[in-house]
């Protein structure tokens, strides 16, 4: 299933812009990105063809289908109940049961665990983008021959100072195991016998043993740190793939505010902070954002990483205390949902719908 076969076949019960054009934070680059919300054909919810969710290639057009939609709407899932509360000018079309939903039968404390952690990911995600540009990883990817030392005088050198001194090549190596070292070898040195080497090629991973000729004399103990050569094989891919796959308007816009911080993120966790404080206290989704101008400002790189961090936090606990004194619900009514979820599909598939609404608390 597609989104055209969406349109064609007039599934479509809710259908809205946003992200940055539905909160107000819009700029001239921002993408505009649709969310929605579909019901499938009675044959195909019934059969084998449950479809959950239908999106475009870039996935900047995204329709959840009704039963879903639902589900995630019981578990207060941020980006569900910000499509519930759109505003009116960002509503597209709206047909029931959306018309007439009512939040207060949804909204819960839930909201606590599912914004806060929602938005300490984003400082997260920041913070990885932080160390990824602070800490750039060269392209010329290190070998397992970087992450060895030798014993040298009182302490130790790498070992490729040590072949300098040395004169020596690598390949004219050979390395034995030591018992009861981990990851300590003896390192032996001849051109003349047909040692493995080191390590046996640039490609190679680990470090090679050798078979080494009786009464050989062992030039020094060898200690290669592998632990180290993990987390740097692990640094180098995570690296590289971000440079590959990051989306260069926004690395452009942190490198252009020379805060070294990914804007877009930290702008997300604080709008995600405070619709989770205005959903305690004033029990409604607020998606058009009131504070525009400060998010758009740490949007800017107005404020330093460190001082958001803070803030940050200090959000945190403030959204904790706004929970704990809310009149919110522990859990949304989920009788309430799943009568309208039974309801939609009775409706539209041709059968009269069957639920009483809560009368008004």
């Amino acid at each position: 299933m597609t989104i055209e076969d969406l349109y064609q076949n007039d599934l479509i019960l809710l259908e809205c812009l946003s992200g940055s054009k539905a909160y107000g934070l819009d700029t001239p680059q921002s993408d505009t990105d649709i969310k929605g919300v579909f019901l499938l054909p009675r044959r195909d919810f019934y059969g084998l063809q449950y479809v959950p969710q239908v999106s475009n290639p870039s996935n900047d057009i995204v329709f959840y289908e009704f039963g879903r939609f639902m589900e995630l709407l019981a578990l207060n899932n941020p980006n569900i109940l910000e499509l519930l509360g759109t505003p009116a000018e960002s509503v597209i079309s709206r047909r029931w049961p959306f018309e007439s939903l009512q939040m207060r039968e949804i909204l819960s404390k839930r909201c606590k665990d599912t914004f806060g952690k929602f938005a300490m990911s984003q400082i997260k995600k920041a913070k990885g983008l932080n160390k990824k540009i602070m800490t750039p990883v060269d392209q010329e990817r290190k070998t397992p021959l970087a992450f060895c030392f030798v014993n040298h005088l009182n302490g130790s050198i790498p070992v490729q100072k040590f072949l300098e001194i040395n004169n020596w090549k690598q390949e004219d190596c050979g390395l034995v195991n030591i018992p009861n070292m981990k990851d300590v070898y003896g390192l032996y040195h001849s051109e003349s016998v047909p040692y493995a080497g080191i390590i046996r090629s640039p490609q190679s991973n680990d470090i090679a043993l050798s078979n080494v000729p009786k009464g050989a004399t062992q030039i020094a103990l060898l200690y290669f740190n592998r632990d180290g050569y993990s987390t740097y094989c692990k640094d180098y891919r995570e690296y590289w793939e971000w440079v590959e796959h990051r989306n260069d308007i926004r690395y452009e816009n942190t490198q252009s505010h020379g805060k070294n911080y990914d804007a877009k993120n930290m702008m997300h966790t604080f709008r995600l902070l405070n619709m989770a404080i205005e959903i305690a206290e004033q029990q409604q989704i607020i998606v058009r954002r009131p504070d525009r101008s400060f998010l758009l400002d740490i949007k800017s790189g107005k404020y330093e990483y460190e001082a958001l961090l803070d803030l940050a936090h200090e959000k945190q606990q403030l959204m904790e205390t706004a929970f704990d004194r809310s009149g919110l619900p522990e859990h949304p009514n989920l009788e309430y949902i799943r009568d309208w979820t039974i309801a939609a599909r009775e409706r539209y598939y041709g059968n009269p719908p069957t639920f009483s609404t809560p009368s008004p608390s």
